[in-house]
């Protein structure tokens, strides 16, 4: 294996694998499908096609449509992942590798968390707080009014339908689930004369899919962040294969930093025979329409 040096990518085959491994532990990216995104970011145009087709009589004007186009930004996030090593990575070669899968597994998952919480909250994993540039493009913030469902442990099945129910009234389709782990054990725990309706759920399960639907249990919905009083948020439903979009740069700079106190640990580096690992990812996403999810909450 080659020297890492600073500045120096990921393999493209590894970065492909590291984002497979992205999406079997995020919500979102298991839900819904990625697209390789330009450094710079794109500019999605959305169409909402109001009303229905004309027929036009021989000789007739053709009336004026109800369709509608406004852009959507889907700008990259810098997600940035570091760890500590012992610097025998940069010494032996095969120390190295045994190093770069560790903090390979370790990056994917720490990304896919964070990518959720990002997406799904609007909030920093690391600092727990609101990301401001991110207010209008999280679904916390964008979900309101009819799109909020109230959450009974006692009829999770009744939040679902009433969730579809709302999505539907506007004119949008339903693929898939995002469940708190919470949500799940109340649908696992649902019984009818003493039947589970939901034996999929049973005893910590995570099911691909349910009742035709896409899903996936995850810690990362009823993340509140360090906000005081914030609502939890027990399932996410709606359209992701259509109206969520998100993708990465394969470029994933890897940086061995050998000296000083990078990550603010409060010792040198060189002091305890230790190097610096860090990555970063650059992460866009976009819902393109909000009307098309709601939140049980």
């Amino acid at each position: 294996m080659a020297t890492i040096t600073a500045g120096t990518n990921f393999p493209t085959e590894l970065v492909r694998e590291m984002f497979s491994a992205v999406s079997g532990h995020s919500a979102l990216a298991k839900l819904s499908a990625s697209k390789p995104l330009p450094f710079n970011g794109e500019t999605v145009m959305v169409f909402t096609n109001a009303g229905e087709a004309s027929l036009v009589a021989e000789g007739a004007a053709k009336p004026a449509g109800d369709a509608a186009v406004a852009p959507v930004v889907i700008r990259p996030q810098k997600f940035v992942y570091q760890q500590r090593v012992s610097d025998e990575f940069v010494k032996n070669a095969e120390s190295r590798l045994n190093y770069l899968e560790a903090f390979a597994d370790g990056f994917s998952r720490v990304i896919a968390r964070g990518f959720d919480i990002a997406a799904m909250h609007g909030i920093d994993p690391a600092t727990k707080a609101d990301i401001l540039a991110l207010a209008t493009n999280n679904f916390d913030d964008l979900l309101t009014g009819g799109s909020i469902i109230t959450y009974n442990a006692s009829t999770p099945d009744a939040n679902i339908e009433s969730a579809v129910a709302a999505i539907q009234a506007g004119g949008g389709d339903v693929s898939g689930i995002a469940m708190s782990p919470t949500f799940a054990a109340a649908m696992a725990s649902l019984k009818v004369n003493g039947v589970p309706q939901f034996p999929e759920f049973r005893f910590g399960q995570n099911p691909e899919a349910f009742s035709g639907l896409r899903s996936d249990v995850n810690s990362t919905v009823p993340y509140t962040g360090s906000a005081v009083g914030a609502p939890t948020d027990y399932a996410l439903v709606g359209d992701f294969e259509k109206a969520f979009r998100w993708g990465y740069s394969v470029n994933v700079p890897l940086e061995v930093i050998e000296y000083g106190d990078p990550d603010g640990a409060g010792h040198d580096l060189k002091q305890y025979n230790e190097v610096l690992l860090r990555a970063e990812a650059y992460i866009g996403w976009g819902i393109l329409n909000a009307a098309s999810f709601a939140v049980i909450r």
